[in-house]
């Protein structure tokens, strides 16, 4: 079968964000629908993509009643794993109401923020912090963030950088709610 959107997981949840992703070791995971990835396996993996041929658990036809989905689905709204999955179900509420493709365009644009997040302002240890931050925030709000900070912490380390870059997204996140740590 031909992947046509490698970066979203299964499941909906967008791969460009995951730590696991953004690294450059060995280690890198190229998404869940990897050849790598394919080839350990998963629930999702094998139902999805063995089973019924289809790329997002969201177009399968039992999606609304499949309870392996219902299940992630519903730990996802109190725990995360090694990746946030504090905006799933706005993720799939998203691709339901916008397409899959609409979804891309906007991880696309997520991923670009993160990757100047990582590359100007990660003094080494913000790197789940920030991708956690690119999931869940607004994009203007990140958008915005990323302005401030530039002004902000121009001729500073990047330990001072990240430090800014951290007070910053600390206080979006204090006004808006969000929480920019892993849940447990």
């Amino acid at each position: 079968m031909e992947i046509r959107y490698p970066e979203i997981g299964i499941c909906g949840l967008s791969c460009r964000l995951c730590p696991h992703y953004q690294t450059q070791a060995v280690s890198k995971c190229r998404g869940c629908k990897s050849t790598d990835r394919i080839a350990v396996g998963c629930p999702f993996i094998t139902c999805a993509l063995n089973k019924f041929g289809i790329e997002y658990c969201g177009d399968c036809e039992q999606n609304d009643s499949c309870e392996k989905w219902e299940k992630n689905r519903e730990i996802g709204k109190t725990h995360d794993s090694f990746k946030s999955y504090q905006k799933l179900e706005d993720d799939i509420s998203f691709i339901r109401v916008n397409g899959i493709e609409a979804y891309d365009e906007q991880q696309k644009i997520r991923e670009a923020i993160l990757t100047r997040l990582l590359d100007e302002f990660n003094e080494g240890r913000s790197k789940s912090y920030y991708c956690i931050a690119a999931t869940i925030m607004q994009i203007d709000e990140l958008q915005k963030a990323l302005e401030a900070a530039k002004i902000e912490s121009k001729a500073q380390s990047v330990k001072d950088k990240s430090r800014i870059m951290h007070l910053l997204l600390d206080n979006i996140a204090l006004r808006k709610g969000y929480q920019l740590r892993l849940r447990k």
